[in-house]
């Protein structure tokens, strides 16, 4: 099969990184499964790829939904080559802040819709022993910050399955790869992002929070620049398992790893003293 050929199914289509990653795909000439709540919002790519483009309703929230997407997916083109689990939303505030409602709401979206979508797919890719598995996380999968507690930890959740789903699949020629932007001019900041139901002045969060209507559009990342390097390490022989995106990806996550390295080299003697004494035991044996 002619690479070219190769079907992409992209949740969240609406707007953001999963609408430009659509154009951008339609545009190298793949097939597309363009998905979102509404279907109003992604039917233009039918009507400008009618051959290539298929505009379907989904809410990865839904497990009828994602079936009945994956249904369609394959009955228009025969097989999804390769998924991107794009749907996903922000939350702000402390860990006490939000409401219970909204960090579930959250979790359903951001993690479990995630699993919904590779559980759904991944049988077909299992039987052909092919296919492409592309998780958006976060530079906030890696590192977090006062005030996105809840929204990174879903992120965290992101990484782990994606981590452990690429040791699973590894003999089967099934590939994953993690995405970690950083600040992009996508609706982020704007639509997708959502105020806790409470403030408490207690938190140092209120001063970040107020500050992401700033922030919208002021990013240093250029959105189209990065769906351009997504298309390229899907169309690797060997993609990686992460791609971090934008300098202050880069350097936050640079920053994590030598904080977690500096803190294992303080608490070594510590950490390393809580072996079993084997003396000591043999000896209380006898």
């Amino acid at each position: 099969m002619s690479d070219k050929n190769k079907v992409w199914f992209i949740t969240g289509s609406s707007t953001g990184f999963g609408r430009l990653l659509a154009e951008e795909a339609l545009e190298n000439g793949y097939k597309v499964i363009a998905t979102a709540r509404n279907i109003e919002d992604v039917k233009d790519f039918e009507t400008k790829y009618p051959q290539r483009a298929l505009a379907v309703k989904l809410d990865v929230t839904s497990e009828s939904q994602v079936k009945s997407a994956v249904e369609k997916a394959t009955g228009k083109f025969g097989a999804i080559d390769i998924l991107v689990n794009n749907a996903g939303y922000g939350l702000g505030g402390g860990i006490e802040e939000p409401s219970m409602e909204q960090i579930e709401k959250q979790y359903d979206t951001n993690v479990f819709g995630v699993a919904r979508m590779m559980r759904a797919v991944l049988p077909a890719m299992r039987e052909r022993k092919s296919g492409h598995i592309i998780n958006l996380s976060s530079v906030v999968g890696i590192t977090t910050y006062a005030s996105s507690s809840y929204y990174s930890s879903t992120k965290f959740a992101v990484e782990a399955l994606s981590e452990g789903l690429a040791k699973e699949l590894e003999h089967l020629n099934i590939k994953v790869t993690i995405v970690e932007p950083g600040g992009f001019r996508t609706d982020f900041a704007g639509r997708s992002f959502t105020q806790p139901a409470n403030r408490i002045d207690d938190y140092i969060t209120s001063e970040r929070i107020d500050k992401m209507g700033e922030y919208h559009n002021n990013q240093p990342g250029d959105p189209i620049k990065a769906v351009k390097a997504i298309v390229k390490i899907a169309e690797m022989e060997n993609p990686p398992l992460r791609l971090p995106l934008g300098e202050d990806a880069v350097t936050a996550m640079e920053e994590k790893l030598h904080s977690v390295l500096k803190n294992i080299d303080e608490m070594r003697e510590i950490a390393l003293d809580t072996a079993v004494d084997h003396s000591q035991a043999d000896g209380a044996g006898i």
